[in-house]
């Protein structure tokens, strides 16, 4: 299963890859999960996902990229996860952070938050840092546990959700999840991860991933 960025346009991803909608399930001020749609479009179709954010029969490609000028160059610095994450210790997990990679999916934000919670014991503290570390949907945050060395994931189906935000009011990113291959307009295959979001308002600073630049932008709200 692969994504494959094409230049100055869309993403194509391939047949067998599912595509579907979930709106984002707000919770004491944060997102605490998702409420999945059926698949979008054709199934055991290739589809050609909008990157620049200006199509008229979103989530597809209209040829709007075209009329637009849009340039999609990938900015990113294509450093793998590890590479530029910075570590936080806690209680019970240490938290592996990569700020580049923040969509502002707001999972880190419920009760006290994830920084607060992971200097605690308190169950109900473990579990925001569970929900804010594995939840977060560009992977910005990896946990590991501190007794085993183990980093922290959820068990996620090779599939793309197409993220609503409702409680912000806008579409948010291509979330990519259970480690699907995206390959850059130039073959550059980059890291293959549990979870990563995609730029699908076409004004990222990190292209191809999302940097939250969708909250700001008229043509995405809902």
């Amino acid at each position: 299963m692969k994504i494959t960025i094409t230049k100055n346009g869309p993403f194509a991803v391939e047949k067998d890859v599912p595509v579907k909608e979930a709106v984002s399930v707000e919770k004491e001020g944060g997102v605490s999960g998702f409420e999945v749609q059926d698949e979008t479009g054709e199934p055991d179709t290739e589809k050609y996902l909008c990157r620049c954010g200006h199509s008229a029969n979103k989530p597809f490609c209209d040829g709007q990229h075209v009329k637009i000028g849009f340039d999609g160059t990938e900015t990113n610095n294509r450093k793998n996860f590890l590479e530029k994450a910075t570590l936080y210790r806690g209680k019970v997990y240490n938290a592996l952070v990569s700020e580049d990679l923040c969509a502002v999916g707001r999972f880190c934000d419920v009760g006290i938050g994830l920084g607060k919670a992971l200097d605690s014991y308190d169950e109900e503290d473990i579990n925001i840092v569970l929900n804010g570390g594995c939840g977060c949907p560009g992977g910005r945050i990896v946990l590991v546990d501190k007794k085993t060395g183990q980093t922290i994931e959820p068990d996620l189906e090779k599939e793309i959700y197409l993220i609503k935000d409702v409680p912000a009011g806008h579409l948010g990113p291509i979330y990519v999840r259970g480690g699907i291959q995206v390959i850059g307009a130039d073959g550059f295959e980059y890291e293959v991860r549990n979870r990563v979001t995609l730029c699908r308002c076409g004004e990222s600073s990190n292209m191809p991933f999302c940097d939250a630049s969708h909250l700001d932008c008229e043509h995405m709200e809902i």
